[in-house]
């Protein structure tokens, strides 16, 4: 990767959220820059209540009617099936070009994964893979969600950990499609509630060292 620039860091969980629909449009706009030469971005983000839903998701993995969600819901062109984002959640969204880093989508979903993983090292939880699961686990449960698109080799959406989330968010859909599957959170597993501007800087510090990117703090827009 040497010769490659280093990658604009916008940090935003834990000061103010953004609205999801905000999010988006910021990674369209910032996804056509980076193929037309822009300078390649990572921003964490905590959002207002809504619930997603992937490329291949079903309405059916809604527990209740769509008009009795408390929160909208949006389709998004991401991977995987329906879940959350809201107060207490860190996303982590980087634009990346793949193919400039030599990055193949398996291994850049499992880096992101890793990223979360070293995240929860920092607050002495032991995270790891479920096979045939994407994502981040704890004894059974669910504590971090991966959701990628990958459009002529540059990066948008990507990781969603449940730092102090009120869970009861979750009791309306089937998380991921999954409906074995439990949901957690960092406080839940600790007996309270991290730092949310604490775990969003962590969260930064496991992505330049898992993905091998210099960071660069960017005056956020």
């Amino acid at each position: 990767m040497n010769g490659i620039p280093s990658v604009e860091l916008l940090i935003h969980a834990g000061r103010r959220r953004v609205p999801y629909a905000s999010s988006l449009a910021w990674m369209l706009s910032r996804a056509e820059a980076v193929r037309c030469g822009g300078p390649e971005v990572v921003a964490l983000l905590e959002h207002d209540p809504v619930y997603t839903l992937g490329a291949r998701a079903a309405r059916t993995s809604l527990r209740v009617a769509e008009a009795a969600l408390l929160a909208p819901l949006v389709e998004a062109d991401r991977g995987g099936d329906v879940t959350w984002h809201g107060p207490g959640q860190v996303v982590l969204y980087p634009v990346l070009d793949l193919r400039a880093r030599g990055l193949r989508a398996g291994d850049y979903v499992r880096a992101l994964e890793s990223v979360a993983i070293e995240t929860l090292v920092a607050w002495g939880i032991a995270g790891g893979r479920m096979a045939g699961r994407p994502g981040v686990w704890v004894d059974g449960a669910k504590v971090a969600a991966v959701g990628v698109r990958i459009d002529r080799g540059v990066s948008r959406h990507g990781l969603a950990l449940n730092v102090s989330p009120d869970l009861a968010w979750f009791d309306a859909i089937v998380p991921c499609g999954l409906a074995d599957a439990e949901v957690t959170s960092m406080a839940r597993l600790l007996g309270e509630a991290p730092s949310l501007p604490a775990v969003a800087e962590a969260m930064a510090a496991a992505f330049a060292r898992v993905l091998g990117v210099t960071l660069v703090e960017a005056v956020p827009a």
